[in-house]
């Protein structure tokens, strides 16, 4: 498969706008480590997909608009994929 599992869980997962995102409560979301969960969202920050925002001592997680369209769009291929 060439789509990273968890990676991809994640970007879908925070898509869901209902929900305040922390990277502990992303990390239980889609079954990883806490570690292997912050190397994800750093490789994202880095390529535009998401921003953090410092809320006391944790950080909220939340999409960039770039990251909102990639988010869909993965969504839409693992729907195709499943059919």
């Amino acid at each position: 498969m060439f789509l990273l599992e968890k990676p991809t869980r994640a970007l879908i997962a925070l898509s869901d706008r209902k929900r305040t995102w922390y990277a502990h409560l992303l990390a239980k979301e889609v079954d990883c480590s806490y570690a292997h969960l912050t190397k994800v969202l750093e490789q994202f920050e880095a390529d535009g997909l998401v921003d953090f925002k410092r809320e006391g001592r944790v950080k909220l997680v939340t999409l960039t608009d770039k990251g909102e369209e990639l988010a869909h769009d993965l969504e839409n291929v693992l729907r195709r994929l499943s059919k």
